[in-house]
């Protein structure tokens, strides 16, 4: 899962980044409202993370969190967004729900809620109210990131577990190698030309070699068995 966090506390922003990242998620960062709205404008993420008091950087406008929020709902935009802000009006959090917020979270909060909303934000995103995902054999939980198959816990490492998770929430549907690299690499990754090829071998191991196919030159979906 790609994130977007747009955050001009710079101490902030680094504890999220290491409270995602420990979940498995990919975390990019922006510190403005201008330059979130290009990206969000032009690459795919999964749900945003939006302060509302954004400042203006030199050369730019000033694009406001709730500005930049209503931008988005205008434009047909419907990703998930949650509001981080010290803001804690019911006048402001009123405004914010609005204006399309999915969520809205006082600063400072508490981490682990944080992550339950975060979990609880993509699981509704994906049209599913139960948080755990079953399909021959496999079991993969995202509360708890555990995946088992045929009752036994099995190991995998953070990428492998997102890699599943992009595979298993889209049952019968090819996943494009172009999507399950955007959802697993942030800007600041560099992606070897081999490592989508080399996390589905690891998973094919692990699991069943049946559960995975390659669909060539497009992707990789998890079978549906009649």
């Amino acid at each position: 899962m790609r994130l977007l966090l747009v955050e001009d506390d710079r101490a902030l922003a680094e504890g999220i980044r290491v409270a995602l990242s420990a979940e498995g998620y990919t975390l990019d960062w922006l510190q403005d409202g201008v330059s979130a709205l290009h990206a969000l404008r032009s690459e795919s993420f999964d749900l945003l993370l939006l302060d509302l008091g954004l400042p203006r950087l030199d050369g730019l406008p000033r694009l406001d969190g709730l500005t930049l929020l209503q931008t988005l709902r205008a434009e047909q935009y419907d990703l998930p967004v949650m509001i981080l802000t010290a803001r804690d009006d019911t006048a402001e959090r009123i405004a914010g729900l609005d204006a399309g917020a999915d969520d809205y979270l006082v600063k400072p909060f508490d981490v682990e809620e944080f992550k339950a909303r975060v979990r609880a934000l993509l699981r509704r995103s994906q049209g599913r109210a139960q948080p755990l995902l079953e399909h021959a054999g496999v079991s993969l939980d995202p509360a708890t990131q555990q995946v088992s198959y045929q009752g036994q816990d099995i190991v995998v490492t953070p990428m492998e577990y997102q890699l599943l998770h992009q595979l298993m929430a889209r049952p019968g549907k090819v996943v494009t190698r172009e999507r399950l690299s955007r959802a697993l690499y942030g800007w600041q990754d560099r992606v070897e030309s081999n490592t989508l090829e080399v996390l589905i071998h690891n998973l094919r191991k692990k699991l069943s070699t049946e559960l995975i196919r390659t669909v060539r030159g497009v992707g990789y979906v998890v079978e549906l068995k009649p």
